[in-house]
């Protein structure tokens, strides 16, 4: 063997671990922003459990409000079967896309929930709804923190797999880009603001 074959070989063996090597981390950047989005699910399945408590205890002020109480639940669903979706593909654009539509439709709901609930004192005074709405107001900010993690591990990704000479490696093997989680409503960015003083 030659000195010219058996730098070729090292070369090609440099080569391969390298492509091994980026692969490797490109797979570790999906699986990490994956595992964000799952953070994300449990803390957007702990705020649509806490709904349609949150509805049932207002019934009872809100007689004369069925329509924000059945469009609250009605937003509910639609975001929760959006976020079962995006679970299920995290990665797929589209269903990301879904949900932070479909969220941005519930926070709007919630935002006339709480605008209207307002105008009921004996609600506002209710202990279970008070805390219903407290542990909502939480379970907005878990949802953010982890939304944002969600973001920071996607941008991570996007950036390893679009950086040279990585990106020729993820094109080969299909590492399609990922997207970002972001509310298009700027009232939904925001956790509901209540107050029952």
């Amino acid at each position: 063997m030659g000195v010219g074959t058996i730098v070729m070989l090292a070369l090609l063996a440099v080569l391969t671990f390298y492509v091994i090597g980026v692969y490797n981390g490109l797979i570790a950047a999906r699986n990490r922003f994956k595992n964000a989005f799952a953070q994300i699910d449990v803390q957007l399945q702990r705020r649509y459990d806490l709904i349609p408590n949150l509805v049932e205890a207002a019934k009872g002020y809100m007689a004369h409000e069925r329509d924000t109480l059945e469009a609250v639940m009605a937003a509910r669903n639609q975001a929760q079967s959006a976020a079962r979706g995006a679970a299920a593909r995290p990665e797929d654009g589209a269903a990301i896309g879904a949900l932070a539509n479909a969220e941005g439709a519930l926070g709007g709901a919630l935002g006339r929930f709480y605008a209207v609930a307002e105008a009921y004192p004996d609600l506002k005074a209710s202990v279970t709804v008070s805390e219903l709405m407290e542990e909502l107001t939480s379970s907005e900010n878990k949802v953010a923190f982890a939304r944002q993690h969600f973001n920071d591990a996607v941008t991570d990704y996007n950036n390893g797999r679009e950086q040279f000479p990585a990106s020729l490696i993820a094109g080969l093997f299909q590492f399609l880009a990922a997207q970002l989680l972001v509310l298009d409503n700027p009232a939904a960015r925001e956790a509901p603001k209540v107050s029952f003083r």
